[in-house]
């Protein structure tokens, strides 16, 4: 396979700050930042004893390079860590710090690095990394995007490897990080949430389901975005459209563990839209994000990508071919400088309606993002 997307930009960043790389578990972070290491680089991961013995020691390399650290957000003082690192030795040393949890989000002593990183978000495969062809994209939607099971093409063991990941992501990331304890519960939230993609998250139906408080759920899905397991899109509204404004949707980076094949495309479409806005921001900074439409009558239509909180393009995404979206149809009318979109999965038909909406195959969206 060819070099990750994202190692041509941690190379240019090095030069001149240190590097966090965020992103799921086992989404490819170690394996890329290893071969950054070289002859005189080093890698310590604070889940190995010795290693963890050796960053409290201050152990590091005599020899100017790479050092990787891996997991690091599990110490406590590790933002300070890295500032006296940083401050100190800033001109002998690179410095590449991964992790599975999002690694803005864990100053526990204030942001005490303001100024000496880049933050870069790693996410799975996509179409475009893969080629950008048909069969890339079918099996995507098959494999999911994380590499081992992606490139093992195994249906069974693709289903062990989920099973595994799930096991390993709530007894030895999320106990160890942020101390939950009902493992029970925490679990059966977990393999309720990917048969609800595609519609409203409501706190209150699981917490029902679930026989939990709402303080605890919203807890729990807080933990979950934080360590990669989904995101959640929130809607967009203006005075031009009468939308809902709390009803937030999700998707899962391992769309594989969504059941129903539309939910299920509909879930790896946004995963490639959400790496090619978080792409933008991160090496860019441009002021993007990607949310959905939802009216209050309950007319809605997928995606919406913004910039500086004006609608570039909206999407809808059908698994096959389809009539066009009314609502599409009318933000279009509404946001005219603003192109209107409409993929299917299955099929080969491509035409601009005389509204403006442009309908085409997906993958031709696809293959040009990131």
């Amino acid at each position: 396979m060819r070099e990750r997307y994202c190692a041509a930009q941690i190379r240019r960043d090095l030069a001149r700050k240190m590097v966090f790389l965020g992103g799921a578990r086992q989404v490819g972070k170690t394996t890329l930042a290893q071969r950054f290491i070289g002859k005189t680089g080093l890698y310590l991961n604070w889940d190995i004893a010795a290693h963890r013995e050796r960053i409290l020691r201050r152990e590091w390399p005599t020899r100017a390079g790479l050092i990787v650290f891996d997991e690091l957000h599990k110490y406590r003082g590790w933002r300070n860590y890295l500032k006296g690192l940083y401050d100190e030795h800033r001109r002998y040393y690179q410095v590449l710090v991964t992790g599975s949890a999002r690694l803005d989000w864990y100053r526990y002593s204030g942001d005490s690095l303001q100024g000496r990183y880049h933050y870069l978000r790693m996410h799975p495969l996509s179409v475009a990394e893969l080629g950008g062809t048909s069969t890339a994209l079918r099996d995507l939607l098959q494999y999911g995007g994380f590499p081992e099971p992606f490139f093992g093409q195994d249906t069974v063991e693709a289903r062990r490897w989920s099973q595994e990941y799930r096991t390993r992501l709530l007894r030895e990331e999320i106990t160890t990080v942020e101390g939950v304890r009902d493992l029970g519960h925490l679990e059966l939230l977990l393999l309720r949430l990917p048969d609800l993609v595609g519609s409203p998250l409501s706190i209150n139906g699981l917490r029902e389901d679930l026989q939990l408080n709402h303080k605890t759920v919203s807890r729990w899905l807080d933990i979950f975005e934080r360590f990669y397991v989904f995101f959640r899109l929130a809607p967009f509204g203006t005075p031009k459209i009468k939308a809902v404004k709390k009803e937030q949707k999700h998707y899962h980076l391992d769309w594989s563990l969504v059941r129903d094949p539309g939910a299920r495309f509909e879930n790896l479409v946004a995963c490639h839209l959400r790496k090619w806005v978080d792409w933008q921001v991160d090496t860019k900074g441009r002021a993007m994000e990607l949310r959905y439409v939802r009216e209050v009558t309950g007319r809605e239509v997928d995606f919406v990508i913004l910039e500086d909180q004006r609608p570039l393009q909206f999407i809808e995404v059908k698994r096959t071919e389809s009539p066009i979206n009314p609502l599409l149809i009318t933000l279009k009318r509404k946001f005219p400088s603003s192109e209107a979109l409409q993929i299917h999965g299955e099929g080969r038909t491509a035409y601009r309606s005389p509204d403006g909406v442009q309908v085409q195959p997906a993958i031709e969206l696809l293959k040009t993002l990131v």
